[in-house]
């Protein structure tokens, strides 16, 4: 885990041989796969607490009650950790993000109080980058759509089904060439495709070409894959003149943040043929997806998982 550098440093130590009422108590906000994935690895080392979910009320009341003993927040996925949260945790000394962006923390808040944030930093960018071509292949070449067509049991009765499009020749466009994005654009020649990208500034020893615009990118482009971080800048950054300059056959991939993407315009955008296809990760309400989105072949849709593998607790340390 990497540390942000706008937060002072805890003293939090792991500890061994120590008797488990000893052993520092951290809260893990969300997700049950992280106690499947962690546990075998935290559990010498810190007690781990899970809040309930039903309800405000029961998560107020749970983090009432351990207020006093919780040094450590994990806070997975883009969990919101905001002073509502913090105002409960007197004893808190570090916030854990199990992703790489930090924009669901209010910063502003740690740094007042002298909490440690750290983030997952490059630790899963091959894997995010991975995931990123596969939704690319899928939406192009209509895997998904083709397995529903089969399960359904349409094969005998239609026959043919509609043929997807070649990655060869593809011009991406990367929409923030950080660690996941270099990573991205290391795959992408392999299947034929070229790269070109837009970042906050020209990047110093990458050959790719670079835009100073996402529209510039976006016409230059057959496919955009948005994996930047999101700020006041940079949401709704893919809006509607975006999506035309990418035009009717560009497809969208988001491994990012939900609100990167303006999605009452993208849903349009898609229902109205105006673009080609999306494949998405990530939504601007989650966990609510449109539910317009459902029906549409051209649109592959998953659950926030792009960093989400059996192997993942490997790429962490203590």
């Amino acid at each position: 885990m990497h540390k942000s550098p706008h937060t002072k440093k805890a003293k939090t130590r792991i500890t061994k041989n120590v008797r488990a009422q000893d052993l520092p108590v951290v809260l893990v906000h969300r997700l049950p796969a992280f106690n499947l994935l962690f546990k075998s690895r935290l559990h010498n080392h810190f007690t781990l607490l899970h809040p309930p979910l039903d309800s405000p009320d029961s998560v107020h009341s749970f983090l009432s009650r351990h207020a006093a003993s919780i040094r450590a927040l994990v806070a997975v996925g883009s969990t919101p950790v905001k002073s509502q949260i913090l105002d409960l945790l007197p004893a808190l000394e570090i916030v854990v993000c199990s992703s790489a962006g930090i924009d669901h923390v209010e910063l502003s808040e740690c740094r007042r109080r002298g909490l440690l944030v750290t983030s997952a930093g490059n630790a899963f960018s091959e894997d995010v980058a991975d995931y990123s071509v596969a939704l690319l292949i899928d939406v192009l070449r209509r895997v998904s759509a083709g397995n529903r067509f089969v399960r359904a049991g349409l094969w005998p009765q239609h026959g043919s089904y509609p043929l997807g499009s070649t990655l060869v020749g593809k011009r991406v466009g990367i929409v923030g060439l950080g660690s996941i994005g270099s990573e991205i654009a290391k795959r992408l020649p392999a299947f034929g495709c070229s790269i070109a990208y837009t970042s906050r500034k020209k990047k110093s020893g990458v050959s790719y070409p670079f835009f100073e615009n996402v529209h510039d990118l976006a016409a230059d482009s057959n496919v955009l894959i948005v994996c930047c971080a999101l700020t006041n800048q940079t949401r709704h950054m893919i809006n509607k003149d975006v999506m035309m300059a990418l035009g009717k056959k560009g497809v969208i991939v988001n491994v990012g943040r939900g609100a990167l993407i303006d999605e009452k315009e993208l849903v349009q955008s898609l229902l109205r043929g105006e673009i080609g296809g999306a494949g998405l990760d990530v939504y601007e309400n989650e966990p609510h997806v449109p539910e317009e989105l459902f029906k549409l072949d051209n649109v592959v849709l998953s659950r926030h998982v792009a960093v989400m593998t059996l192997n993942l607790s490997k790429h962490c340390r203590m």
